[in-house]
């Protein structure tokens, strides 16, 4: 498992009975999570200092029970800042399991010393896109969401990249992919995380198992002939690591060589030293 394990202001406190208690910079956060389906002893202090709780409904979705949080806050990581708020279906804005794999675009791209261009898939608020920023790269950062988009430029903007070579589109990636095909453009590194389901600006449909193998195909052909990295992330139930292996290895290692490896992605729990599951990460080098 890769462990993001290098925050300061964010924390997974304790897990229990479908919860996970969370630090948020100062806030304590509640929220499910389908993988704690063990009961252990409550006995953090922070359970009883709640900000904001998210009950899940038995009927799907859910909503927010809140104490005493704000409208929106920011934490940071390393150089990075992000705005955080907390919104429908539990989340706040960021994935801070995520850290991890921001680590390792930074470390690669830092060594390049050459000028770097990455292009971000389905990049959400930015949290890939600002590490590579920050790394030196010129990034590409698409995603359907005009909300998304704008929150990831605010996220730029606060950890001082406001005038980064950041270009911001709001685009299905699908059809933003096949147009780059048709250009003849290419990246250094791509880094994709698709959603299990979803639509595009235009009512687009996405289903990942139907369309994630042709897709990771599509888009390993806008890797140029010097790229220094492929990076995709699944939460999608069924696409364990190996089969992001194997997805890797059939169409870009059989076709240019390099390496795939994958492996769950997590974060510690600090108060009984498990690492939670928080999905799983594929990443192919040359």
């Amino acid at each position: 498992m890769w462990i993001s394990d290098s925050w300061k202001d964010y924390e997974v406190i304790d897990t229990s009975g479908g919860e996970k208690l969370e630090r948020w910079g100062k806030y304590i956060l509640l929220r499910p999570d389908p993988q704690v389906i063990w009961h252990t002893p409550k006995e953090a202090r922070e359970w009883n200092k709640l900000n904001a709780h998210y009950h899940r409904s038995d009927k799907g979705g859910g909503e927010w029970e809140f104490f005493d949080l704000p409208n929106e806050w920011s934490i940071h990581y390393k150089a990075l800042t992000f705005r955080l708020k907390p919104f429908s279906f539990k989340h706040t804005g960021l994935f801070p399991e995520q850290a991890v794999n921001w680590d390792w675009i930074t470390d690669i791209i830092s060594k390049a010393d050459r000028p770097v261009k990455v292009l971000n898939l389905f990049a959400y608020t930015g949290g890939a896109t600002l590490a590579a920023a920050k790394a030196g790269a010129a990034v590409t950062h698409v995603d359907a969401s005009k909300g998304m988009v704008t929150w990831a430029k605010e996220n730029a903007a606060a950890s001082g990249l406001g005038n980064a070579p950041i270009r911001y589109l709001v685009d299905d990636c699908a059809k933003f992919v096949e147009r780059e095909i048709r250009r003849g453009n290419t990246y250094d590194g791509i880094i994709m995380d698709p959603p299990s389901y979803g639509r595009g600006p235009k009512g687009e449909i996405w289903k990942m198992e139907d369309q994630i193998y042709s897709f990771i195909e599509r888009t390993a052909s806008l890797l140029g002939k010097d790229a220094l990295f492929f990076l995709i992330n699944s939460y999608t139930t069924g696409l364990q690591p190996a089969v992001l292996t194997y997805m890797l290895n059939t169409a870009i290692v059989k076709k240019r060589k390099g390496q795939a490896v994958s492996a769950e992605i997590g974060l510690p729990v600090t108060e009984n030293g498990l690492f939670l599951p928080c999905g799983a990460s594929g990443r192919w080098t040359p």
